[in-house]
């Protein structure tokens, strides 16, 4: 474990607390706690609580740098301004051990487990502060964010499941709230492993959770029930275990047909893509979202909506999904994008600053195309057709699939990857979606920078090691 993870132990940011359970995940630093008092208060607890979601909402993390890095080491965008600090070497796809993006997505990742981990030790050891119906929420939502962390963490720098079922050395799996740097050498653990305690934390996660919160914004922001199942769908179609993606899925998608929604806990369902991203955050499509306020949100460079929309950095492929004929001009879709002398740029962040455009972590479109994928992988070509009609017609209600897009098992899922492609662009999926059904990225480029395709066979198909925790962990290699 890096000395950097080392300095946010024990000696950690509360988050002011106060009686508008709405302003939760939108709070300013207020002081540090002592470890020895950190349990002591409700209040203080609950600024435990904050700083672990504030953490997963790094700039580093899921707060910018784990969607643009995702989807930009992928083939639907072009880089224009090769500037390291917004994701060029990850486009590239020529990362190294020293880089930025490689040491500081691995730095974030592991502070918000160990934020975790503190969490979950010291409720534990704790009795008393906090009725049990609160310590029990407290430590099922670090379950969830620990999970949800392995999860960014194993799809990026882990060779895939589905390449050799897990078998493959993986991540040192940090489990216990680290208070020195007596634990810095840690022994890799299989792929398999890590999923196995992926999926523990989110059975615990499952079953301690509240079905729904009091607010729209909380349900949007925290972890609850139908959150936990919806993770878990994703995880289940990484891992190619189609028969668990429609287990899970069967239990918040309640309809056999259209208009598909969930029949208990927060009442998911498809709403308006375009108000999903602009006016209301917090419909009951956006599962779960990174908030962010006018006094809690980040800018410049560190801002998801600066990188693709207000500077300009990237705009999107015109070889890549951009040009694909099934995506209509009537799409509402093609609204999320943007013009400029001749090129088109993603303006789904579409807010100067301060940005304040939520990010979306897991969204209900996303479950039904996991769903969706499931069905048909398991000749449920049917129900994969519904799930995926769904998706479409709401964003283009008039476009009708031709047979040969649906009619044949290997069409369908074909039909399905590409609205996948369409529906979550700039929301940090493509490099799953190559990496976990083995297919290669794609060459892309300009007139004046090319960048080769890389196999599944190749070095770079996946993260190297940062050199931080080579340097710090003797035994990572090993």
């Amino acid at each position: 474990m890096t000395n950097s993870i080392l300095k946010i132990l024990f000696v950690i940011f509360a988050f002011l607390a106060t009686t508008s359970c709405d302003d939760l995940l939108n709070l300013s630093p207020k002081t540090a706690i002592n470890s020895e008092v950190a349990f002591d208060t409700p209040e203080r607890i609950l600024g435990l609580v904050n700083g672990m979601y504030k953490s997963l909402k790094s700039s580093d993390f899921y707060g910018q740098k784990y969607p643009l890095l995702m989807d930009v080491r992928g083939d639907e965008f072009i880089n224009v301004t090769t500037n390291p600090i917004t994701g060029y070497i990850t486009w590239r796809n020529a990362t190294t051990s020293g880089d930025m993006d490689v040491n500081n997505l691995w730095i974030a990742a592991y502070s918000t487990i160990n934020n975790a981990n503190i969490l979950i030790d010291g409720l534990e050891k704790t009795s008393g502060v906090l009725s049990d119906s609160i310590k029990t929420n407290y430590l099922a939502e670090a379950h969830f964010v620990r999970a949800l962390c392995y999860f960014s963490l194993v799809t990026i720098y882990a060779r895939p499941y589905n390449e050799d079922n897990g078998a493959s050395k993986a991540l040192p799996l940090r489990l216990n709230a680290e208070t020195s740097s007596a634990n810095n050498n840690l022994q890799r653990s299989t792929t398999a492993e890590v999923y196995q305690q992926i999926l523990a934390d989110l059975d615990v996660a499952e079953q301690q959770l509240p079905l729904v919160y009091s607010t729209p914004l909380l349900n949007t922001t925290r972890a609850h029930r139908n959150a936990v199942i919806a993770l878990k769908t994703r995880v289940y179609l990484t891992m190619g275990n189609y028969e668990k993606v429609k287990t899970e899925a069967q239990k918040i998608v309640g309809q056999t047909l259209a208009p598909f929604s969930a029949t208990s806990g927060v009442k998911h369902q498809l709403n308006n893509v375009l108000s999903v991203f602009s006016s209301d955050y917090t419909t009951t499509e956006s599962v779960f979202s990174m908030p962010m306020t006018a006094t809690d949100s980040y800018s410049g460079q560190a801002a998801l909506g600066y990188v693709l929309n207000g500077n300009s950095e990237y705009y999107l492929n015109p070889n890549g999904i951009l040009g694909d004929a099934t995506w209509r001009n009537e799409d509402v879709r093609k609204q999320f994008l943007r013009s400029d002398n001749g090129k088109f740029y993603l303006k789904k962040y579409a807010k100067a600053t301060p940005y304040t455009d939520f990010i979306p972590v897991i969204r209900y479109a996303e479950v039904l195309l996991n769903y969706a994928e499931a069905a048909a992988r398991t000749n449920n070509l049917a129900l994969a057709t519904d799930l995926l009609k769904a998706v479409r017609t709401r964003s283009d209600s008039g476009y009708i699939f031709a047979n040969n897009q649906i009619s044949t098992k290997e069409a369908l899922i074909s039909s399905i990857l590409t609205e996948r492609r369409i529906e979550l662009l700039g929301e940090g999926f493509r490099s799953n979606d190559l990496l976990r059904t083995l297919q290669t990225i794609p060459a892309k480029g300009s007139s004046s920078m090319q960048v080769n395709a890389v196999k599944p066979t190749d070095e770079n198909y996946t993260y190297p090691y940062p050199s931080k925790e080579i340097n710090t962990n003797k035994w990572l290699m090993k």
